[in-house]
């Protein structure tokens, strides 16, 4: 099935759903509804079709320092699995190298594939970390998340002031209480 098969196809579930709502999917302001939606979904969910280490390719460049890298306040924006509605924040990641280190554009592009999927917070920390310690294989990698859910803001408890921050680590940040500092130290500046 091509994507625009897929588009067409999620559109007419929507036209559905409209319909079930209530509402007339023929009024002029819905009329064109579904397939926006379609198309939003499928950029929102355009994660599943790519490959982290794939996005890695060429960028890796040898290195031989071990100190840590810190990319702070990457953006994002995704979809919570529960009750697909958007959770968004900053992810930030740390990793010692050893002997690679990577383009610093593409741990920002590892977060987008991760967070362009249906996901859980918990879930994107820990494919990131992973993401990038498999593919670098560096001494240790590091990744804080903080993330407002539209799922807490909008529906149920309603508590507007809420965040989430989600903490995963691999390698030597697992034995180092002293590097995991010095990772934290390094988010307050």
């Amino acid at each position: 099935m091509t994507q625009e098969e897929k588009i067409e196809k999620i559109a007419g579930h929507i036209e559905a759903i409209i319909e079930l709502m209530g509402e007339d999917p023929g009024r002029e302001g819905l009329r064109k509804t579904p397939l926006r939606s379609a198309k939003a979904l499928a950029y929102l969910t355009s994660g599943y079709a790519k490959d982290a280490g794939q996005m890695i390719g060429e960028a890796v460049f040898g290195h031989e320092g071990s100190r840590l890298v810190v990319v702070k306040d990457i953006e994002f924006y995704s979809m919570c699995e529960h009750h697909i509605l958007p959770f968004f924040g900053k992810v930030t990641v740390g990793y010692i190298p050893d002997g690679k280190i990577v383009g610093l554009s593409k741990l920002a592009r590892i977060v987008d594939v991760y967070a362009r999927r249906l996901q859980v917070q918990e879930r994107l920390t820990s494919q990131i970390a992973n993401a990038l310690q498999q593919t670098l294989n560096p001494k240790g990698v590091i990744v804080a998340c903080t993330a407002q859910h539209m799922c807490m803001k909008m529906r149920g408890v309603e508590k507007q002031d809420s965040a989430t921050t989600t903490v995963d680590y691999t390698g030597i940040f697992e034995d180092s209480p002293a590097l995991r500092e010095e990772f934290f130290r390094s988010l307050a500046h």
